[in-house]
């Protein structure tokens, strides 16, 4: 007759600690990146106004404003012409594909917004929205 040696019986357990930091790791991620959205909102743009507009929803896209006197902003800083097609092609360069938002105050010249898109497109752009509110 063969014996068998009794198993130990291991309990099995609901291990709690990954669980807690990947929480943590999350409410802090969206926390910064919560910040950086409000920053590139932050600059003083009137939107125009569209019959169809509508409210994008997570903006994945480089922020750029324009506002009514023609200067370019990245986020909250100030930016000439250069600056910013530099900026524009290190994105395209690092992170493809080039995605925009474009927030042209209402008063902004057409000029500038043309010579903007022709620059976009110039450091490869594939997709730009212009923003609008309701009207």
């Amino acid at each position: 007759m063969v014996r068998r040696r009794p198993r130990s019986q291991d309990e099995v357990s609901f291990q709690l600690t990954p669980m807690i930091d990947m929480t943590f790791l999350l409410l802090i991620f969206f926390m910064v990146t919560q910040k950086i959205t409000e920053q590139e909102l932050s600059v003083p743009i009137r939107l125009p106004t569209a019959l169809s507009a509508a409210t994008p929803g997570k903006i994945d896209r480089d922020i750029v404003h324009l506002d009514g006197e023609g200067r370019y902003y990245i986020g909250d800083q100030s930016v000439s012409e250069d600056e910013l097609r530099s900026h524009l092609r290190a994105r395209f360069r690092d992170f493809p594909p080039l995605q925009i938002y474009l927030r042209a105050d209402h008063n902004t010249p057409a000029k500038k917004i043309r010579e903007f898109v022709e620059m976009a497109s110039d450091a490869g752009a594939i997709d730009l929205i212009f923003g609008v509110q309701e009207d």
